[in-house]
């Protein structure tokens, strides 16, 4: 068994997918061509947005929708340490300070009623991360945003179809950024990666960041980068974004089969928010022997991983923003208890009856 693999699902779109890469190599573009414009607009619609601008990866989205926002050195970006690396690793890059704020015991996310007390005069924006498939509580977090002028750049890598209040993730903030890794809810054969906005402006000045700074060729108007979406991986983004419904909608399936076998054990499981549709692109559970059941299920073929057993905060790579142990308490729990199980749209059948076994017979001997 595996946690996560796409072969299954690889082989029902392989004709499709095969035909787009051969379209693309046929057509003598292979950079910023017609399939990542296609892809753009299909999924800044999709996500009840205006522009999509493609991009190397979820880290660069992240990375320049800050830059185009002007943050940097002076500024301070508010976000969780229940995180991945990326999310800080983007803030960090700018030049700006992260400031951690301690998430939600039931929920993981971002603790929205905590954040308030963090603004300073150098808070510029606020970063929300949508995580394991679900929408932090973003109605708090605008009126935060309006009151103080902040930006709100949403971390979408891991809520493709999410929504909150019948708006979907990464339509809520000034602008967003989303990761096509493979694993993700809608994901490439490579990498990729995209930010959404509303804005016309944002758009145009992300097209230019993203390709060295330019509107003209050979001619930088200012400081740009590298980091485009090429045309291979919008064309099979293309192929499966017409999935994407049957995607999510399986996840959900399963996630629901694991709440019914689990509901009776002592193991918290994921819990939905209020006007929450969750995409479950992790099942994460929760227990305070965390570290015996992770090996004792190993130990029975069933694939676990921990997202993410180090807070951020914590990291050597982060110790010069100054925090130390217990300052953010719920998240230094929750690093020390979480789980998570397989789950994915092409999971057989037999690996789900296999995992709901395993793991109610293990809880009981724990």
């Amino acid at each position: 068994m595996k946690f996560w693999n796409y072969l299954d699902e690889l082989k029902k779109e392989q004709s499709a997918t095969m035909n787009a890469i051969q379209e693309v190599l046929n057509s003598g573009q292979l950079i910023l061509g017609e399939k990542v414009s296609e892809f753009e607009k299909k999924f800044a619609n999709y996500s009840q947005t205006k522009y999509g601008i493609g991009v190397a990866n979820g880290t660069d989205a992240l990375f320049l929708a800050l830059k185009a926002l002007k943050i940097d050195n002076d500024s301070e970006v508010i976000t969780v340490a229940n995180t991945a690396v990326p999310t800080v690793s983007a803030i960090v890059s700018t030049g700006a300070t992260p400031i951690f704020v301690d998430i939600d015991p039931q929920s993981l996310l971002m603790d929205v009623n905590k954040v308030e007390q963090l603004i300073t005069s150098k808070t510029k924006c606020i970063l929300p991360v949508h995580l394991y498939g679900q929408c932090v509580d973003m109605e708090p977090l605008k009126i935060l945003a309006k009151k103080y002028n902040l930006y709100i750049v949403e971390d979408c890598a891991q809520a493709h179809g999410a929504s909150y209040k019948n708006q979907k993730a990464g339509s809520m903030g000034d602008a967003s950024a989303f990761s096509f890794y493979p694993t993700k809810v809608l994901g490439t054969y490579g990498d990729g990666g995209l930010i959404c906005t509303k804005s016309s402006i944002l758009s145009n000045e992300l097209k230019s960041l993203r390709f060295y700074g330019m509107k003209e060729a050979y001619s930088a108007e200012t400081h740009g980068y590298n980091s485009r979406l090429d045309e291979l991986q919008a064309a099979i983004l293309l192929i499966k974004f017409k999935h994407i419904n049957h995607y999510i909608k399986r996840r959900q399936e399963i996630a629901a089969i694991y709440d019914n076998a689990f509901s009776s054990l002592p193991l918290q499981l994921p819990i939905v928010g209020n006007n929450n549709e969750h995409v479950y692109y992790q099942y994460v559970c929760r227990h305070t022997k965390r570290n015996k059941i992770v090996a004792a299920l190993k130990k029975q073929g069933i694939p676990v991983a921990i997202t993410y057993p180090h807070p951020i905060h914590l990291m050597n790579g982060y110790s010069q923003l100054g925090y130390k142990i217990g300052d953010l308490p719920i998240t230094e729990q929750a690093a020390n208890e979480v789980f998570s199980l397989p789950l994915y749209p092409s999971m057989p059948n037999s690996d789900i009856e296999q995992v709901i076994k395993t793991v109610q017979k293990t809880i009981k001997y724990v």
